[in-house]
Order: structure tokens, then sequence, then C-alpha cells
């Protein structure tokens, strides 16, 4: 008997051991609006994910490389030299998404750039782990992201769904495809490098840590004044303590214990979690159309975190 209890909650420990973390950086992500949409007016959109990258990425870079020089040289000696640059390839995908996804944010509004770039992340994941010959998509993958897509679509664009046409601007779009692409390929490489039995922290660290200075050129250029202010100051710091630093340990984590395709569909409770703070402490209102997708959204995630892949 009590080895059957123990196998259970051995189970249980290994289904839930991703999603549980991943999930609660999805709720962190899902702040992230509300945050900006607090910023000084005039704030460059580009510059505001920017500098929170900047910030987060050092943090992160610092807790994953707190260990003595020594230490330090010899885990930086244990990556081999493709695992070097599939390192740089994901810092050069991390510094992506915020130069592509904002400036769609800008030109097609949050609910589109948000369906987009998040809903296609999961395709995209589970399309590279497929051509790259890790994994199959699983039919209860397909069934689940499905769900949840379809979902987050019916969340998210609810209000324009009931209110009307949208015009449709085929560069936002563009961009917010590409900031899907790009969270995809980051979240590929840190999972196969963390496989690899690379110490998440450190795979974390090193991808952020250099996409922060990738990126710090894009702050620099742009209208700085906004981060002297004290909400400037204040949105940058929740930007980058809890949307990036915070956030993406506990993704890192999360990676050990399930696959990046399901990892990428359990990050569509980010968009869940901003309607309901729009709901709460903005003061948005939500149409019958977003509280069924919210549902059918939640369903899927359940779903998908019951399936044998999430383990």
């Amino acid at each position: 008997m009590s080895n059957d209890v123990f196998s259970i909650s051995t189970e249980t420990s290994a289904r839930f051991g991703g999603s549980v973390p991943i999930l609660a950086a999805s709720v962190l992500w899902g702040t992230t609006g509300t945050a900006s949409s607090m910023a000084p007016a005039g704030a460059p959109a580009v510059s505001i994910g920017s500098a929170g990258l900047v910030l987060g990425g050092a943090m992160l870079f610092l807790a994953g490389y707190w260990k003595p020089l020594r230490e330090n040289a010899v885990a930086a000696r244990s990556y081999t030299r493709r695992e070097w640059r599939l390192l740089l390839l994901g810092a050069v995908a991390v510094a992506g998404y915020p130069v592509t996804f904002y400036p769609a944010v800008a030109r097609t509004g949050v609910a589109v750039a948000t369906v987009v770039a998040l809903c296609s992340a999961p395709v995209f994941a589970g399309a590279l782990a497929w051509a790259a010959g890790r994994s199959r998509p699983s039919p209860w993958w397909v069934i689940a992201t499905s769900v949840a897509v379809f979902g987050c679509v019916a969340l998210v664009l609810g209000p324009q769904l009931t209110g009307g046409g949208a015009s449709v601007d085929l560069l936002g779009l563009s961009l917010a495809a590409t900031g899907g692409f790009a969270y995809a390929v980051y979240s590929l490489v840190g999972g196969e490098l963390i496989t690899r039995g690379h110490r998440s922290g450190s795979v974390i660290g090193v991808m952020f840590g250099a996409a922060g200075l990738f990126v710090l050129p894009v702050v620099l250029c742009t209208d700085t004044s906004w981060l002297t202010t004290g909400r400037g100051m204040a949105v940058t710091v929740h930007l980058a303590v809890f949307t990036t630093f915070l956030a993406y340990r506990l993704f890192g984590y999360g990676l050990r214990h399930t696959t990046v395709a399901v990892a990428t569909t359990l990050t569509l409770a980010e968009p869940a979690v901003a309607a309901v703070l729009g709901v709460t402490v903005v003061g948005e209102r939500l149409p019958f159309v977003s509280w069924c997708g919210l549902a059918v959204l939640a369903s899927g995630l359940v779903l998908l975190s019951l399936s044998p892949k999430a383990r």
C-alpha cells in the first residue's frame, strides 16, 4: 500500500512539477500589460520592454552565476562549442521578442498582437521540435492546444468580435508572429540545453544576460526621460523583477519537467490573467464571448496539464 501511495505521489509530482511553475510564470507575465499601461505618457513601447529586459537580464545572469569565479569557469567549460552557438541563438531570439512584439502592440493593439504572438508560439514550438526530430506532437497535445488557442482567441478578441470589425495591419501581424516565433525558438534552445544537464539558472542567465546587452542600444537610442520619473522606474523594476527575473526562473525550472511544446501552450494562461487584471484593476469590461473563451481556455490548459506529455 505504501509503495502505491509513493508511486502516485511521484507521478503527481512529475506531472505537475513542470505545469505549476510555468503557470505561475504565466501569471507574472499576465501583469505586463497592466504594468506597462502605467508608464508615463509618451514612453516608447519598445523602450519600455527593452528596459525591463536589460535590468531583468542582468539579474538573471547574476543569479545564474553567483558562485565563485572558479566554479563559474568550470560551468562555462561544460558547454560545447555547438552549445555556445545555441546560447547565442537563444539570446538573439530573446532580444528579438520585445523589439517585435511591442511595436506590434502599437500597430495592431494589445488584443490582436497578444493573440497572434501567444497563439502562434506553441504551434511554432511544436513544428520546430518535430522538424528537429526531437518529438512528434501527440494527439492529446494537438487537441488540448487547439482548445486553448480557440479559447484564447475568443477571450482576447471578444470585444472586437462583438463590437464590429477592426482594420488589419499586415506589418503589425507579421511583427507579432515574429515575436511568437522568437519566443518558441528561445524556449526550445533553453529546453534543449536544460535537458542536456545544464543548470536552468545558468542557461536562462546567459541567454537573458546577453539579450539585455543586445537591446541596450534600443533603450539608449530612444527617449529615456520617462525612466527618470517615479512611475517610469516603478514600471521598469516591476517588469525586470517580476515578469523577467522571477517569471523566467520559474519557466526555466518548469522546462526541466515538461516538453517545450506543452510549456508554450501552458503560457496561454497569460492573456487570461491579463484579462482578469484588466477587469479588476483597470476597470475594463468583457463581453459574454470573452468569458466563454476564458472558460474554454482554462479547460484546454487543464486538459494539457493532465496529459502524459506534461510529465
